[in-house]
């Protein structure tokens, strides 16, 4: 399964996802983010190019929160991955969404909120943070991650102009 995961969208009403995202989307199974997404419409387009699976971040407003949960555990295949945005207080961004699934023992941890793409494995558990394909902040360029499943996993991130 090729999923695209993407996150910290941060668009206002009527704008639009980069090209190099949404031909990613159009070639994926499935589609997850990590919330940010700011406007509702984000979630109407990608749902555009298939299967959507995403959280609230701490931006998004009832229209979103009302339509999607803070976190998100999925079992696909032999893989269990759980979703989460991440922000909260205190701790990084990474121990908080590791701590959002300490029960579950998911084999990958997909969250968002510093924009700081990242992938790496902590003890058992690949984590994956995709950066922004609309706000990389300091950062020299927008980024989403690839998620591979097949008898392994494989995870990539993916830079753009």
């Amino acid at each position: 399964m090729r999923m695209v995961v993407t996150g910290d969208t941060h668009l206002k009403k009527a704008e639009k996802l980069p090209a190099r995202l949404t031909e990613a989307c159009s070639a994926a199974d499935r589609i997850i983010h990590t919330g940010d997404w700011q406007s509702v419409d984000v979630l109407d387009e990608l749902s555009q190019y298939g299967e959507v699976t995403g959280v609230y971040g701490n931006v998004d407003d009832e229209a979103i929160r009302g339509r999607l949960p803070g976190t998100q555990l999925l079992d696909i295949g032999k893989f269990r991955i759980g979703v989460v945005h991440g922000h909260g207080a205190k701790k990084t961004t990474e121990k908080r969404a590791i701590e959002a699934f300490t029960e579950d023992h998911p084999d990958v941890i997909i969250f968002g909120h510093s924009h700081i793409p990242m992938i790496r494995y902590f003890k058992k558990q690949l984590l994956v943070n995709p950066g922004s394909p609309t706000a990389k902040r300091a950062l020299p360029y927008y980024s989403f991650a690839i998620l591979n499943l097949t008898e392994v996993i494989h995870a990539e991130l993916k830079f753009f102009d």
